[in-house]
């Protein structure tokens, strides 16, 4: 074998085989810790986990159990609700911000300032502007409005739609930092050409810009949703999960179950759903984007 193929052939093999330690270690953590979790879902685990196969008996009583309920049911409302106004609101500042106005680098820096902050800090910071004694309510009241009722964090069907605000009001900035790089993408004659053919401002932004900012939609979607699937301290912070159990949803519900009433059993089946279900939402879309799009490629 030529000396040059066989040091192309080496140098093909090189970073795969420098790599391999860290898919190893990446397989092990991740893909191995999903599996162990899958399987102690189906024992009738407490505060150690064990081996006792059980069937489905977790996913009985997860399903059977109120709190579960209310808990996904949260979630949908808080995921659909906070993916639709992150996408509005980021999409109108961006768009607002592509005007060329005055002051544009200050203006996306305050608006871009709430995606530094942890949901911690967000969670407090609303918690004490909805609080009905300190915050939004009593400088109302203050004011003379007596009549105004800002004390919806501490109602039961009114709760969940704080966390919502709160949490638009966080990732709103990152959208919109999303939007106006597509914005800026997109060719300036085109609007120009719009103005010659008389289409309005809006009916330009509705037919012809949004359509092109496809790729963006798709990439905060897929954040918006990994974000509220997963929210778990902004929850904790504003709520605790209450009024009572009005603001619950599966993060708490498994931290809660793992931990405090040490039922491992019943937590790892909490999380398989939210795996199971998280896979089922996102695969169809990894599919079309990516698997069909290489097979749709014609061989050059």
């Amino acid at each position: 074998m030529p000396k040059s193929l066989d040091h192309k052939r080496r140098f093909h093999w090189a970073p795969y085989v420098a790599l391999a330690p860290a898919a190893l270690i990446a397989a092990f953590m991740y893909v191995g810790t999903m599996v162990w979790t899958i399987w102690i879902s189906f024992t009738s685990s407490k505060m150690l986990p064990i081996n006792n196969f059980v069937g489905f008996y977790q996913y009985q009583r997860l399903f059977a159990d109120e709190r579960w309920q209310i808990s996904a049911s949260n979630l949908v409302i808080y995921v659909v609700l906070f993916i639709a106004g992150s996408l509005v609101l980021g999409l109108l500042l961006a768009i607002a911000l592509d005007q060329r106005v005055r002051a544009e680098s200050s203006l996306r820096t305050i608006f871009l300032y709430p995606q530094g902050m942890s949901f911690i800090v967000t969670g407090l910071v609303w918690q004490w502007i909805m609080n009905p004694e300190l915050g939004l309510q009593n400088v109302v009241h203050q004011l003379g409005w007596r009549s105004a009722q800002l004390d919806w964090i501490v109602r039961p069907h009114l709760a969940i739609y704080v966390l919502v605000i709160a949490g638009v009001w966080q990732a709103a900035g990152l959208v919109m930092a999303i939007m106006l790089a597509g914005l800026r993408g997109i060719d300036p004659e085109l609007w120009k050409a719009a103005r010659v053919d008389g289409v309005p401002l809006t009916r330009y932004y509705l037919n012809i810009v949004i359509p092109m900012l496809k790729p963006m939609f798709v990439t905060a979607i897929v954040l918006l949703a990994v974000g509220g699937v997963k929210v778990y301290d902004l929850i904790v912070a504003m709520t605790g999960g209450g009024p009572g159990i009005a603001t619950e949803v599966p993060t708490k519900f498994v931290m809660e179950f793992l931990f405090r009433r040490a039922n491992i059993g019943l937590a790892t089946a909490a999380a398989s759903v939210m795996f199971v279900t998280v896979i089922a939402v996102v695969g169809p879309w990894i599919y079309v984007e990516h698997f069909r799009r290489e097979k749709g490629r014609k061989p050059v």
